[in-house]
């Protein structure tokens, strides 16, 4: 039996990318856990609109949420809508003005003159000012955002009027500032103001420093821009960056629906690398459509899960609009934002204004430590699955440098991007698929001496099958240090840039254990000696079969479509009310919830593995077994694909799946030993 020798050079440069690796995994980690308050964020217009609907004193309900947990008030831009509503405005359109006098509806003598004298076009709208200072304040936003060609003031005895070019419906939505009044009254009872001015149609500097001036005074905690643009979008972003750093205001970026990367704002990139990555905050808010779907429960587990696992730090909740059994609908919301708040500082946050990460980007002398030691695992792998490369030193040295040379050079040079996802991909890829390979020569060899002594006992079968597993998951982690190496940075915490490899994770691994097992072991006749891959495939591939066995495979292809499927940042699987409640039991019981495919598929697999070559079951089934098996592992190093989970949860993720796992596994052998054991005395 040919025995496959693993090259110590190859070995010291993996060992020293993966110190390198874990340099790095430990400046994540402290930069992760210095990010650690939250803002709980809720509209101002919500506020209001349960005041009214509750027939209580807004002073009131501000105080009750204040209490409740809530920091900061988003303020949008007022609307002349909301001030005629408010009372501080009167916003008439001029064909009702008329057919106010010709009906006899309209009583002021003075009005009725200005009809008569032509002052009141059809066509335009216009604007009384009743609360002076708020007139006053939309006044100059209306002549900042169309212009005096299209804003007239004249006078109706002794009432200023401005006459505006706009059609009624659409002008009484468009944007005209912030409303101090609302600025003032978040301020006067204490909290932060989440600012979400929306870019003009025709932007200036002018109008943009014009925002940032009513913003003075007030305690700022981010600005979010409402719309599809950046304010300044997309000749003034420099404007606006320069206002914002001048002020020390944070952005804050809202999460895709997709819950990946962002809604696309234009001019969000631009501003993001102006402003720096050190001032940026992910905001997420449950979608309009989706919530009243969610029981409150479920909702406040949502918040705890975005928050801990996704670096959400800018939590954006809206009302619910019915209450529940037993409760006002002032009540219910108060106790929505308080089971809300009390679960994420249970996850050890705190309530405030958000943290931003600081600008990490690690030594790039680190990084090419990493790439290195991705380029010895690629000639290690290589010389494990062709005896003519293992059995050639010199080859694999030629290739490890050549390799190295070709990842080092650009990471030095201070670029290397494309280099860095290559070699995350990589190690997703090989180290899972080394981790396994290391063990079936362990098991290969174990099971070579042990032909000619007795059976091993049960025991002896878990617990090996057990410590093979903890040893595996051990490498497999290793692979997950490196991926984590050669990505870390504040871009990709933040989502800016993200790892797009992951569906091919969950593929590759399996197909390079595969091509590994079959130069170790002949599974398509066992009484003769290991042939190579290619023939066995060929061999494969002209075997007859029966419709059952052809079934049986189209069944399995279907569940490793589904796998597929149901893997990566998204998914186009939904996931069943089952699972749900298992998933919910299991963050429950757990530090981080375990991946189904580890726990209950991949570790389990790795048990029976183990048993099935210590039993000499035959290689066809071990081969299975072995390619389940390998599931559990690249889906442990997938887990650190997800670059904005933190590197610890995605650790204990990992971590706690190996013991159930192993578990799982062990009752199903004793099992089937108990079966087998059983159909024999029969």
């Amino acid at each position: 039996m040919k025995k496959f020798f693993y090259n110590k050079i190859l070995l010291l440069a993996i060992a020293a990318g993966l110190i390198a690796s874990l340099v790095i995994a430990g400046q994540r980690h402290a930069v992760e856990i210095h990010n650690s308050q939250v803002d709980m964020v809720m509209d101002f217009d919500s506020m209001k609109d349960l005041s009214e609907r509750e027939g209580i004193e807004l002073s009131e309900v501000l105080k009750k949420f204040k209490a409740a947990g809530i920091t900061s008030l988003a303020i949008y831009d007022t609307t002349f809508e909301k001030l005629t509503r408010s009372g501080k405005v009167i916003a008439v359109y001029g064909t009702d003005i008329i057919s106010n006098y010709h009906s006899g509806a309209l009583n002021s003598q003075l009005w009725r003159e200005a009809v008569e004298q032509g002052a009141i076009d059809a066509r335009r709208t216009y604007i009384i000012g009743r609360s002076l200072e708020s007139y006053e304040a939309a006044k100059k936003d209306l002549f900042l955002r169309l212009g005096e060609e299209r804003v007239k003031a004249f006078s109706i005895g002794d009432i200023e009027v401005l006459e505006v070019k706009a059609q009624f419906g659409p002008f009484m939505k468009d944007p005209v500032g912030f409303d101090k009044d609302e600025l003032e009254t978040a301020k006067k009872f204490g909290f932060t103001i989440l600012a979400r001015p929306k870019n003009f149609n025709q932007c200036t500097p002018e109008k943009i420093k014009s925002v940032f001036e009513k913003l003075e005074g007030y305690p700022i905690s981010e600005i979010v821009f409402d719309g599809a643009e950046i304010l300044g979008a997309k000749n003034y972003i420099d404007v606006t960056a320069d206002e914002m750093k001048k002020r020390g205001y944070k952005l804050g970026l809202i999460e895709h629906t997709s819950q990946l990367q962002f809604y696309n704002q234009v001019g969000m990139f631009e501003l993001a690398e102006k402003l720096g990555y050190n001032e940026i905050a992910r905001l997420y808010a449950i979608p309009r459509d989706e919530q009243p779907k969610l029981l409150i429960d479920t909702a406040v587990q949502r918040w705890g899960t975005t928050d801990h696992e996704r670096n959400i730090r800018i939590n954006l909740l809206r009302i619910y609009e019915k209450p529940v059994t037993g409760l006002t609908l002032l009540e219910t919301n108060l106790k929505y934002v308080k089971e809300t708040a009390d679960k994420i500082k249970s996850n050890g946050y705190t309530l405030g204004v958000a943290d931003t990460f600081e600008n990490y980007f690690p030594s790039k002398f680190l990084r090419v430590f990493v790439v290195i030691g991705v380029a010895a695992a690629a000639v290690l792998y290589l010389s494990l699955i062709s005896y003519r490369v293992n059995a050639d030193r010199k080859l694999q040295l030629i290739l490890f440098a050549v390799l190295a040379v070709l990842a080092a050079v650009p990471i030095l040079m201070g670029a290397g991007g494309k280099i860095r996802i290559l070699a995350a991909l990589m190690s997703a890829n090989l180290f899972p698929a080394l981790a396994v390979i290391c063990q079936l020569d362990k098991l290969r060899f174990t099971n070579f001496k042990s032909q000619s002594e007795e059976k091993f006992s049960t025991f002896q079968v878990i617990l090996t099958g057990v410590i093979a597993l903890f040893v595996t998951s051990a490498l497999s982690m290793a692979g997950a240090a490196y991926l984590s190496g050669a990505l870390s940075d504040v871009k990709y915490f933040l989502e800016f840039e993200i790892f797009r490899g992951i569906k091919l994770t969950f593929v590759l691994p399996l197909i390079l254990v595969a091509v590994a097992f079959l130069q170790r072991f002949n599974i398509v006749d066992e009484m003769k000696e290991s042939v190579s891959a290619v023939a066995q495939l060929k061999a494969i591939l002209n075997m007859s079969v029966t419709v059952k066995y052809l079934l049986a495979g189209v069944f399995v292809l279907l569940a490793f479509v589904v796998l597929i499927a149901r893997s990566g940042h998204t998914s186009g699987m939904p996931v069943s009310g089952m699972e749900i409640k298992i998933r919910a039991i299991l963050e429950q019981l757990f530090y981080a919830r375990p991946r189904s495919k580890e726990i209950f598929i991949g570790h389990p697999a790795f048990i029976m593995a183990a048993a099935a070559f210590l039993q000499k079951f035959p290689k066809s089934i071990c081969f299975v077994l072995t390619i389940v098996a390998t599931i559990g592992q690249s889906s442990m190093i997938e887990t650190f694909a997800h670059m904005r989970t933190p590197i610890f949860m995605s650790f204990m993720r990992g971590v706690d799946g190996v013991l159930p796992g192993a578990l799982i596994g062990a009752v199903l052998v004793l099992f089937l030993n108990f079966a087998t054991n059983l159909r024999n005395k029969m």
